[in-house]
């Protein structure tokens, strides 16, 4: 059964631990995830951008595969789907497709009308009973054709956001999407002090998890974030198993190339990357 982000990001706030989002692009990605978070005792947030849904046949037939893979492979844990990056309408199409929390990302509009579109949604989620994550300050980098320039958010505009109601924020503080250049200059702490002062007890959201060295994520967490995306690391490890299993020829022996067999590697390798965050961010032990 998928539930919203609401109660495990509270105790993730409360415990001074962040739980994990993982994006999810097939089956296997989906899987590895869950069977992940069911063996650490770690609750799990299921990310899926608009680019990852409509590569999966749209957002209703990722929502079915989930519920129907919790309830095959006799999933515990609390189980977030969260849209990832959300458009307007890309939220309303989630909402109806079964997901248990969206993402509107109004970062890009003027304050104004991101206050007034995640207002609407607000709204509509809080009927339904689901989490809402909302965005000021773009994070940096491109997913799915969402591109930002990495700039840190304003600090007053993110109480205006949080002050709305929303469950979880996202603001930028110097993080970006992908892989980070060797010139980063790492994340903004002086901002994320100032963004946790002004919101309290709002949980806040890391975007762009891959690649932060390990004591900037602890002292992120720190300072009130409760939620870490993570989606690059996973695409490579998953990439480098599977050339690796190519080119020592693995899939020429036997029925090596069955795609059972064939993106096994891959899903192993997924399946340790994750084990590996929820370790990292703390969440192991925390269903």
């Amino acid at each position: 059964m998928l539930v919203s982000a609401k109660e495990m990001l509270t105790k993730a706030k409360a415990g001074h631990y962040a739980v994990g989002q993982f994006n999810i692009n097939n089956l296997e990605w989906t899987k590895a995830v869950l069977t992940t978070a069911e063996e650490l005792k770690s609750p799990v947030i299921l990310g899926v951008s608009e680019g990852a849904g409509k590569y999966m046949c749209g957002f209703k037939t990722v929502a079915d595969m989930v519920k129907a893979m919790i309830e095959s492979l006799g999933i515990t844990v609390p189980v977030a789907l969260h849209l990832d990056h959300g458009t307007y309408e890309g939220c309303l199409k989630c909402i109806e497709a079964g997901f248990s929390s969206i993402m509107f990302d109004g970062s890009h509009y003027p304050i104004e009308e991101n206050v007034a579109k995640t207002t609407e949604l607000i709204k509509i989620t809080r009927e339904k009973g689901m989490s809402i994550e909302a965005e000021v300050g773009s994070i940096g980098g491109e997913e799915d054709g969402v591109i930002g320039m990495g700039e840190c958010a304003d600090p007053d505009e993110c109480k205006m956001i949080a002050d709305l109601g929303v469950t979880m924020l996202a603001a930028g503080i110097g993080n970006i999407h992908g892989k980070y250049p060797e010139n980063w200059p790492g994340l903004s702490f002086e901002t994320l002090d100032a963004i946790r002062q002004k919101t309290g007890a709002m949980p806040l959201v890391l975007h762009g998890g891959t690649g932060i060295p390990a004591d900037m994520i602890k002292k992120a967490i720190s300072l009130g974030v409760s939620k870490i995306n993570v989606n690059t690391e996973c695409q490579i490890s998953f990439a480098e198993a599977t050339r690796k299993y190519i080119e020592e020829g693995k899939d020429l022996v036997g029925k090596g190339f069955d795609p059972r067999k064939l993106l096994a590697p891959g899903t192993e390798a997924i399946k340790a990357t994750v084990k590996e965050k929820m370790e990292l961010f703390g969440s192991v032990g925390k269903a």
